[in-house]
């Protein structure tokens, strides 16, 4: 038993390696996808969005099924749809074809992802295995924080067996495989003992409301915001009234509402997943603009795009640990000054982007990205932590999980405000690769845009006093990793 415990800890961080590093992979060949299918640049939005919507609309659904139906099974269920979604990602003939399995992919990682944490837990009752259990998840995490983007560039520019951009998707079936063969022979079954129920109808409803605004704002633009999309967005405000009359009253009836309206009585907690989604909005939309800004405008190669991008998970590692240090004692300060580096690597990249234009270097990109790195290294990790901190005990699952799902969102709707504000403004560039005038329009536009990514990274800061000033010592329930589609960090 002690040798079979360490070899499904094994098989739980390889699926959630596999899910951590495909989100990067896909941010660094988008364009490749984008031209091979002929889609348009909202079907890119969505591919990245629909991606982190259906992540954040199971997600809360996914941990509840685990502790009812069983984490085995559900990690199970969660790793065999995400696998299979893989195969039809890289299958896809059409842009819808490769949405749709991104879709799907969301949802299977919805169903898997909450489960390694539990599992962890279950398997390795005793402080210094468990410890050592977690160090090895940490490793897990800063691995696929490095090798996401590098690893989608070589796939990619190696065009093994002639796939192409295909290939960043196949490589997660061998994963996948092996994953659920050695976890249905492997991995003991658990189940929570008081497990809150799942709540479809709050699924329906805020899942209604996410496509009302998210669907307007991608497809907008280039449906000339016709009257049904008007229509739509207009819809969204009453369907979120139903889901907020919806949650209230089952929560009085069962306890067991989707969001517990409770939480929102603590002004810490109202105010922390208001800045997470406003920080988060900042983030996956950031690497979309610099990837089609590099990429389609100045002509890089995926591997040169993953090169100076890949500055941003070096700044995360490097500091991760010393806001991990002070979390309980200085947390709310050391996010502070997380948010103001963030900042201060944002403005630094709006200023090469608009100075050097057709001219910019790697080195131009790398230093900001690292800096801004370094920043997020510094305030992420612990985020989360600080939010919990005034939730009590008894209801800090429910809170990680309504968190964790704010940052999908806000990932989501990030993607969709800033792509739809970026190819607006590069609508405009002269079609010929080689144009110097293409660079300096696609910089000037990715320039503009990113005044967005600072502005979410300042209304963050500025909202940050609202926030407890340490972190909860000892989180009842860990948070699941936080995914942004891009470059990312999980904590």
């Amino acid at each position: 038993m002690h040798t079979t415990r360490w070899i499904v800890l094994v098989v739980v961080l390889a699926a959630l390696f596999m899910d951590l590093v495909d989100a990067t992979i896909v941010n660094i060949v988008l364009p490749r996808m984008q031209s091979s299918l002929g889609a348009g640049y909202s079907a890119a939005q969505w591919v990245l969005a629909g991606y982190s919507l259906a992540f954040a609309l199971v997600l809360v659904t996914g941990g509840r099924l685990g502790d009812i139906l069983g984490r085995k099974r559900m990690f199970l269920a969660g790793t065999a749809v995400f696998t299979a979604a893989s195969a039809v990602c890289g299958a896809a003939p059409t842009a819808e074809a490769l949405i749709a399995g991104r879709l799907a992919q969301g949802v299977g990682a919805a169903l898997m992802v909450p489960q390694v944490m539990s599992i962890i837990v279950v398997l390795f009752d005793h402080n210094r295995d468990r410890a050592k259990a977690f160090v090895l998840y940490g490793i897990t995490l800063s691995l696929a924080n490095v090798s996401g983007p590098v690893l989608g560039a070589v796939l990619t520019e190696a065009d093994l067996f002639g796939l192409g951009w295909r290939s960043v998707f196949f490589v997660n079936l061998p994963l996948g495989a092996a994953a659920i063969a050695l976890a249905l022979w492997l991995m003991p079954e658990s189940r929570a003992a008081d497990a809150l129920r799942p709540d479809p109808v709050g699924v329906v409803l805020i899942g209604l409301t996410a496509f009302a605004v998210m669907f307007p704002l991608i497809q907008g633009r280039e449906r000339g915001w016709d009257a049904a999309a008007v229509a739509l967005l207009g819809a969204s405000v009453p369907l979120l009234i139903a889901f907020a009359a919806h949650q209230r009253r089952r929560d009085r009836r069962t306890g067991s509402a989707l969001v517990p309206p409770s939480l929102f009585a603590r002004r810490s907690f109202t105010a922390g997943t208001a800045v997470m989604l406003v920080l988060f909005s900042g983030l996956a939309s950031l690497f979309l603009v610099l990837t089609y800004a590099l990429q389609l405008g100045l002509g890089w190669s995926p591997m040169a795009t993953a090169a100076a991008i890949a500055a941003w998970p070096v700044g995360i590692t490097l500091m991760s640990g010393v806001a991990q240090r002070y979390a309980t004692t200085r947390g709310r300060r050391v996010i502070g000054i997380g948010l103001a580096v963030m900042l201060a690597g944002a403005l630094a990249l709006i200023t090469v982007l608009s100075a050097a234009g057709p001219h910019l270097a790697w080195w131009h990109v790398a230093l900001p990205v690292l800096i801004a790195g370094v920043g997020m290294g510094m305030c992420v990790p612990i985020l989360t932590g600080v939010v919990l901190a005034d939730v009590p005990e008894d209801s800090a699952g429910a809170a990680s999980g309504v968190a964790n799902a704010v940052m999908q969102l806000g990932t989501a709707a990030g993607v969709a405000v800033v792509g739809t504000l970026f190819f607006w403004l590069a609508a405009g560039a002269p079609a010929d690769p080689g144009d110097p005038a293409r660079a300096r329009a696609f910089s000037a536009a990715a320039a503009t845009t990113l005044a967005y990514n600072a502005a979410a990274f300042l209304t963050a800061l500025l909202l940050l006093p609202l926030l407890p000033r340490t972190a909860r010592p000892d989180p009842v329930d860990p948070p699941a990793p936080h995914r942004t589609d891009g470059p990312l960090v999980r904590g």
